[in-house]
């Protein structure tokens, strides 16, 4: 089964010591959020899981494999895929290329891979864009072609930093929309989030991080019973 399981993981920048002994699980078709205010270490440990941050200590396994130690490509190659919170996009290819170019087969033979009208379905606003340069495109529609071009790799486990961050409403319900079709087809789902309104719509389980630490896990339904945590490490 492709689960997620980190355990005890330590991680640093330089000498900093950001992550102490964080522990958590995204079993297969769950979607999780990692629930925080900034600068918290939600960020750190989507990196961590995808080897672009230092984790010497603990243990991250995927489907069975360690992932500690492995380059990121690597990571990308057993099924991960990673969407930054800063939209990073070729600004000087168009909308089709920017998703042609990161097409790659799935991992599991007899999948049936992501193609550019699938991520038009997703995203139909893409569609009509399709021969834009990429950096003509508003915060919104980056972010969706950020994704797009993300799942053109047939990921099983997608992860998502900040995927609302600085978006209109009216794009922050369509995302939730996508995410939710993205879960109704089975696909596994990490999250960091600071939009505890959005993460209620589209999460299973949540994990509170505050100064690098696991302050709370538990269903969407247990955090909405711990007001306390919620005043605490969210500002709620």
């Amino acid at each position: 089964m492709d689960r997620l399981v980190i355990k005890d993981m330590h991680t640093f920048y330089g000498t900093s010591h950001i992550l102490f002994g964080v522990s958590l699980e995204v079993g297969q078709g769950e979607c999780v959020c990692l629930l925080g205010r900034n600068g918290v270490g939600k960020t750190t440990t989507l990196k961590s899981i995808m080897g672009l941050a230092r984790a010497p200590q603990g243990s991250i396994t995927y489907a069975g494999r360690e992932l500690l130690g492995l380059p990121p490509y690597e990571i990308a190659r057993l099924g991960i895929g990673y969407v930054p919170d800063e939209r990073i996009i070729f600004p000087d290819l168009t909308v089709h290329e920017n998703l042609e170019i990161a097409a790659k087969p799935p991992k599991d033979a007899g999948t049936d891979p992501w193609t550019i009208d699938k991520i038009y379905k997703l995203f139909p606003s893409l569609e009509p864009l399709d021969n834009n340069s990429g950096g003509y495109l508003s915060g919104g529609e980056q972010q969706m072609l950020t994704t797009g071009r993300t799942l053109m790799g047939n990921p099983s486990l997608l992860l998502l930093d900040e995927p609302v961050e600085g978006l209109a409403p009216v794009v922050v319900k369509e995302v939730t929309r996508q995410i939710k079709q993205l879960k109704s087809m089975g696909l596994s789902i990490l999250f960091a989030e600071q939009n505890l309104g959005f993460a209620n719509e589209i999460s299973d389980m949540a994990y509170v991080i505050e100064g690098g630490k696991v302050r709370f896990h538990g269903s969407m339904k247990d955090l909405e019973n711990h007001p306390e945590i919620k005043e605490k490490y969210l500002m709620v």
